[in-house]
């Protein structure tokens, strides 16, 4: 088995590709899966928005989905699904309905409308050849983290935001990773220093191995109370899950956000977690399924902080430090 790169890639049937516009402030992820996956999701933040995630409902008959998408662009940013599907169709992917193939990739966006990138794209938005491009550009292996796809643009209460992953091996050797768009309303970061709320989970240094700060500072920081943000990911697993699964699997991931985020799941937030089956590896044991969900909340508080701590600024005048032009310790 090949050796972790602490990233979703590290379950085997899983290619991630992005495409971003630095220009535009915005981007797009696309995750494909090489066979169809049992998947579910949950929303909790209260300003979601999202295209098929009614049909990954565990009461719905649909069990299994080719990909899944992230991205910017608020409401606009739902054309990436299209973008996606086009290319999963054109490599002959779908569910088959009579004569027809449906490709299903449910996505997820976030609000990264005002945060300096210039949104006057005409009429249609470009959205729709952004997923097409990230998924042309899905590929196993090594992905790039911080201000990159659905990471491009986005925001918190303290510092730039962007997209994190990692990974985790459970006892009985399932794989479980997440992949995670940080744009909260809230902030990773505690008061106004460099610590990160999930600290206590940092594996090998992974986002500066800054640990606990010696006082703890939980006084309330938004990045404003007239926008909308969103924090957007999934989980994904190489044991073999049923729908049902899939969906507590999601409802654990966003006890991740609960220990990377203060706040998170407002009202003004659209939080949702996508989870994910490959199935590669049978299990049917409550144990086994029990330790995935506690590391499925772990892996997303990581991946939470790392997507942060890799973030950089926007090439654009006024927009949003990242955590690096704040806290990084110049090189000698």
């Amino acid at each position: 088995m090949a050796a972790l790169l602490n990233l979703l890639t590290d379950i085997e049937g899983v290619a991630v590709g992005h495409s971003t516009d630095l220009a535009l402030g915005s981007g797009v992820t696309a995750i494909i899966f090489d066979e169809p996956a049992v998947a579910s999701c949950t929303v909790l933040g209260g300003a979601p928005g999202g295209r098929d995630t009614a049909l990954l409902d565990p009461a719905m008959t649909v069990g299994v989905v080719d990909g899944l998408v992230l991205s910017g662009g608020s409401a606009f940013g739902l054309d990436a699904a299209g973008g996606v599907q086009a290319g999963l169709r054109e490599i002959g992917r779908g569910l088959q309905v009579g004569d027809a193939r449906v490709p299903l990739a449910p996505q997820a966006i976030l609000f990264d409308l005002i945060n300096g990138g210039n949104k006057d794209w005409g009429l249609h938005s470009p959205y729709r050849d952004m997923g097409y491009a990230a998924f042309k550009a899905a590929g196993k292996g090594p992905f790039a983290l911080g201000s990159v796809g659905a990471g491009t643009g986005a925001t918190t209460a303290t510092v730039k935001g962007g997209l994190g992953s990692a990974s985790a091996v459970s006892s009985k050797g399932y794989r479980i990773a997440a992949i995670v768009a940080v744009n909260a309303l809230g902030s990773a970061t505690i008061g106004d220093g460099p610590h990160f709320w999930a600290a206590p989970f940092e594996e090998n240094g992974e986002f500066g191995g800054l640990g606990m700060p010696k006082t703890i500072d939980t006084r309330l920081r938004l990045k404003g109370t007239n926008v909308t943000a969103t924090t957007i990911g999934a989980i994904v697993t190489d044991a073999r899950l049923t729908k049902a699964e899939a969906h507590r699997l999601s409802i654990l991931g966003h006890d991740g956000f609960a220990r990377a985020l203060l706040p998170t799941h407002l009202p003004l937030d659209g939080d949702t977690i996508f989870a994910a089956s490959t199935g590669k590896h049978d299990r049917d044991d409550m144990p086994s399924f029990m330790e995935l969900c506690h590391l499925a909340a772990i892996v997303m508080a990581r991946a939470i902080a790392r997507g942060v701590y890799e973030a950089t600024a926007l090439p654009i005048d006024g927009t949003q430090p990242a955590w690096r032009d704040r806290f990084a310790k110049p090189v000698a």
